[in-house]
């Protein structure tokens, strides 16, 4: 038996915190971690409140990191014992997608995230978030979904690289492969938000905008290496004292919602990027001229989780940290425990927090 966070419908202000909670076993193709750390995400958030469409019941969580137990006869990338980053889109290798490059565009381990259970208890099956539901002690996940992390990265850190870091520094270096010397805007300051600026600056953008209404996060905006700050009240102004009016090169809205992605191109030049990495809902519709379309020149870009092949990536962010260019440390506001699971849910509603991590152990 173990601990689970679980849902049982779409609008639960809490979770079930359970204590007896079994994953199913796993295939000959599948992996069985131990989780040592779980991030709690926005996207976390976006599951209880329908935004993000899941079966139920299901355990949440999607951002996490911890230790092979058990592997299938299939398996070889990663044996019992190995520290490793759970990928909540796993690649299957043989799609579409996969051949043209775009492990991220998957669809195969995603589709089956509702009909395949990940958990059990004495109610019946129970699903996992995007195949995972990281707020377990333990999850089965497809051999592609563990990906094999050096053992000297913290679990807590590590977690992060299964999400956040990814779709934020992802977005900067492999959507909109920003050029040294450009103007950047960010359009939220959360935690990938924040994960955005980093990329941005490791990039060498030399102006880099952040823009959230919310002024408390500003100077943390800063620390993460903005140059500059607004909200959408001086959002013109700024934008004509950076740029003399013209634009940015590259503007990421990293809400989900309609209204920022707007907000997004009205501060992107003429010729420029948007680059949508915000999960938003399927019925928030944002809609443009097909005048602007053509003659304003502006690219818009769906960066889905980065554009990141995490087998890839994940030992470049690695690289990035131990050269102390990507700070980790900095993203995480609260260690808590499973118990505290709901509190961190209604703070990360309110927006007082950046990145909550749940350590197991």
């Amino acid at each position: 038996m173990a601990r689970a966070a679980v849902m049982h419908a779409v609008g639960d202000k809490e979770l079930d915190l359970r204590d007896d909670v079994t994953t199913v076993d796993p295939g000959p193709d599948h992996v069985k971690v131990k989780i040592k750390a779980t991030g709690v995400c926005h996207s976390d958030l976006s599951v209880m409140t329908g935004v993000l469409p899941m079966p139920i019941p299901v355990v949440i969580g999607h951002e996490g990191a911890g230790v092979v137990t058990e592997v299938g006869d299939h398996v070889t990338n990663v044996q019992p014992g190995d520290h490793v980053v759970i990928n909540w889109s796993p690649d299957c290798g043989t799609c579409p997608e996969c051949l043209r490059g775009e492990p991220f565009l998957c669809m195969t381990f995603i589709g089956a995230t509702f009909t395949e259970p990940r958990f059990q208890n004495e109610a019946g099956p129970v699903f996992g978030m995007a195949g995972c539901g990281t707020w377990a002690e333990e999850v089965v996940v497809p051999f592609q979904g563990a990906v094999k992390i050096a053992e000297d990265v913290p679990f807590e850190y590590a977690a992060l690289l299964g999400c956040g870091i990814p779709t934020g520094v992802g977005a900067v270096i492999n959507t909109a492969r920003v050029r040294p010397g450009s103007k950047v805007a960010v359009v939220g300051a959360g935690g990938v938000g924040l994960s955005v600026i980093q990329g941005a600056k490791i990039a060498g953008a030399s102006t880099i905008l952040a823009i959230d209404p919310n002024v408390a996060k500003h100077p943390i905006a800063k620390q993460f290496g903005a140059t500059h700050t607004a909200t959408l009240e001086n959002l013109d102004d700024t934008k004509g004292l950076l740029t003399a009016g013209q634009g940015f090169d590259y503007v990421f809205e990293v809400v989900g919602k309609a209204t920022a992605i707007q907000t997004a191109w009205a501060a992107t030049r003429r010729g420029g990027d948007v680059i949508v990495v915000g999960a938003g809902a399927a019925d928030d519709n944002w809609q443009q001229s097909a005048f602007s379309l053509l003659f304003e020149g502006k690219s818009l870009k769906a960066s889905l989780y980065g554009g990141c092949d995490l087998k890839r990536d994940i030992p470049l962010f690695v690289d990035l940290w131990r050269a102390g260019k990507l700070d980790i440390d900095s993203l995480i506001t609260r260690r808590i425990r499973f118990e505290d699971l709901n509190d961190a849910v209604q703070a990360l509603n309110s927006g007082d927090v950046i990145r909550q991590v749940v350590l197991f152990d």
